[in-house]
């Protein structure tokens, strides 16, 4: 495609000078290159081809970066970023070499607030508009907002406290009736009302067109008409809700349709108070396979990536076998149903699958109360994600010592998706949690072994894995909570592996499959798989207690409160540490990761085989 205004158009103000007509063509031109440039570097495609005239609309009538845009979920904002400076980084989109897939503010001015989790930016929106205020400044702040963000309780936290206050900000509802999965709950149904309310549209476009055609007086009818529009809504039963808690409610609008939603914007800023623009946008559009399976071009991976096997594939598999025969069994998922391998255990077993929309918190308490009433509720989240359901692990699930099974995916680094994304948190903070189990399979056989004990585990218990792993090892020792496994191997896997001789003075413990990677490309030392991260194996770490012995820890995460640090204290607790005994805690850094390469970040923190080859060699 040949390109008139992408490459020209790096600022806002070159934007306002098209006309609208020049406008339509550059929404084909940034759909073009969206899609180009996702299929080939990887990126959430489905998303940001459905918010490009929205970008448009908003750089069109407002003043960025005086005025602040937020994007909720982030990654319906590369029109954004294109449009405000990064066209040339958005060719190596999700790299070191090119731009962050989400908003981030350090790497643009435009960038108002970072973006990666859902449901945060109405909350900064109202911290922003209250700021502004105080400080007497003349800005706007806007959020885009999917429909999906707002099943999350943050977001419907921040609705009833910009209700009360008042504050003027302007809410573009994004409603493309889709999330990660399919919306669902309450929330998705309402929205569902609210497209398909026929008198109520009839009357909006009547009253559009009769004050359009008013010269001068046009926009002063906007505040009087929408007097009479409340009241007419009232009574149709379309807004309830968002009028109810103080939010004037427009719309539902035609989110493609550029001319309009430009004009319903500069409208809406004129109005002194909290305002949503409720706008219908098709997820993908412009892309017809994007538009026919929105799921499946969410996140895309890079060409060429390196085929793996995915841990998700072995949950679905595995809890769809155990079920058969285990009618307690249930699932529970917040809005990654796909992402967490369950999209199979749902159409199984649909009465005992229960996702949740984008609401963590509540799948964690749910839980709870699914095992309080004598169900085995298995909950399947992202790392980064159950982050935000710290609270109800410890108040809804650890204290009552309820048997929920947790099953963390995308633990450890993970890459392309940067900072917001990286599952590196999670065993420091599970740590500290009295009354949990923490285990960590080094292969899809070990994950399907430990899944079948949970069944019969009768306390929580967390499963935490990276999104991959590359082949079975062909070995397996009975599973025991508190209890290790000697690595017998080298390298490789089933009969192409070699025995490895072992110096029985130095020994790794490796925490999962990519640790235990790393350590069987090494020789000399023994190697054990720390499956049972928590509690650890105490008699063995006794055992292998003597002088002169080199212990390294190797761990995908954090290293302050994480598996070398509860080494460590065992050891100091119990007074074991001998004469010239040397333990090395090797794992993640203080420092947050912006990397969006696992290689380097492992190369950044010395995982790797020459590094740690190099203790060995030395000790």
């Amino acid at each position: 495609m040949d390109y008139k205004y992408l490459h020209k158009i790096s600022l806002p103000s070159e934007l306002k000078k098209l006309t609208l007509e020049q406008k339509k063509e550059y929404a084909l031109e940034l759909r073009a290159y969206i899609t180009q440039t996702s299929i080939k570097s990887g990126g959430h495609l489905a998303s940001s081809l459905g918010a490009v005239e929205i970008a448009i609309a908003l750089h069109s009538v407002l003043n960025s970066p005086q005025d602040k845009i937020l994007w909720d979920v982030g990654h319906q904002a590369y029109a954004h970023k294109m449009m405000t400076g990064r066209v040339e980084g958005f060719e190596n989109l999700r790299t070191d070499e090119g731009i962050s897939g989400f908003p981030k503010p350090s790497e643009s001015e435009h960038d108002a607030f970072i973006a990666g989790h859902a449901s945060n930016a109405l909350s900064v929106a109202v911290g922003l508009a209250r700021a502004s205020r105080l400080q007497n400044e003349n800005r706007m702040i806007v959020c885009v907002v999917g429909d999906g963000a707002l099943t999350g309780g943050l977001t419907l936290e921040a609705l009833n406290d910009l209700g009360a206050s008042n504050e003027k900000v302007i809410i573009i509802l994004n409603d493309n009736d889709m999330s990660i999965s399919k919306n669902v709950g309450g929330m998705s149904k309402y929205f569902t009302k609210l497209r398909i309310a026929p008198s109520y549209l009839n009357f909006k476009q009547k009253t559009r067109r009769v004050v359009s055609a008013i010269p001068f007086i046009g926009h002063g009818l906007f505040k009087f008409l929408d007097k009479i529009r409340r009241i007419f809504s009232t009574l149709v039963g379309t807004n309830k809700m968002f009028e109810q808690l103080g939010i004037r409610y427009y719309g539902p609008y035609d989110g493609h349709d550029l001319g309009n939603l430009t004009k319903m914007i500069s409208q809406a800023t004129s109005i002194n108070g909290p305002v949503l623009l409720h706008v219908i946008t098709k997820k993908g559009k412009g892309f017809e396979d994007a538009e026919n399976n929105p799921s499946a071009y969410h996140g895309l991976a890079p060409l060429g990536e390196k085929s793996e096997q995915k841990f998700s594939d072995i949950v679905g598999e595995t809890l769809c076998e155990l079920a058969k025969n285990n009618d307690k069994i249930c699932a529970i998922t917040a809005a990654m149903a796909q992402g967490t391998g369950l999209e199979s255990f749902g159409e199984a077993y649909n009465d005992r699958f229960f996702d949740v929309g984008i609401a963590e918190g509540h799948a964690v308490t749910l839980a709870g109360g699914l095992a309080k009433g004598g169900l085995k509720p298995f909950v399947c989240l992202y790392s980064s994600f159950l982050q935000r359901g710290y609270d109800q692990i410890i108040h809804d699930v650890a204290i009552d010592n309820l048997p929920v099974i947790f099953l963390i995916d995308r633990a450890g680094v993970v890459g392309a998706d940067g900072v917001t994304h990286q599952g590196v948190f999670d065993l420091s903070y599970l740590f500290s949690i009295p009354n949990l189990t923490v285990l960590s399979p080094k292969d899809g056989d070990e994950l399907k072994a430990m899944i079948e004990f949970a069944t019969e585990f009768n306390a929580p218990l967390v499963i935490r894995y990276p999104k991959s792993y590359e082949k079975n090892y062909g070995f397996a020792t009975e599973f025991e909570v508190g209890k290790w496994e000697s690595f017998p191997f080298v390298e490789g896997f089933g009969e192409d592996s070699q025995e490895r001789d072992c110096d029985y003075n130095k020994y790794i413990l490796a925490v999962g499959n990519r640790m235990l990677k790393l350590a069987t490309g090494t020789k000399g030392a023994c190697i054990i798989n720390a499956r049972s991260v928590k509690p650890l194996d105490k008699e063995l770490l006794t055992e292998i207690a003597k002088e002169n012995t080199l212990i390294i820890t190797l761990e995908d995460n954090a290293l302050n409160g994480g598996f070398g640090n509860s080494v460590l204290v065992f050891y100091n607790k119990n007074n074991l540490i001998k004469r010239g005994m040397r333990i090395i805690t090797l794992g993640l850094s203080d420092n947050f990761i912006h990397t969006h390469n696992i290689d380097k970040a492992f190369a950044d923190n010395n995982l790797t085989k020459e590094y740690l080859q190099n203790i060995i060699d030395k000790h």
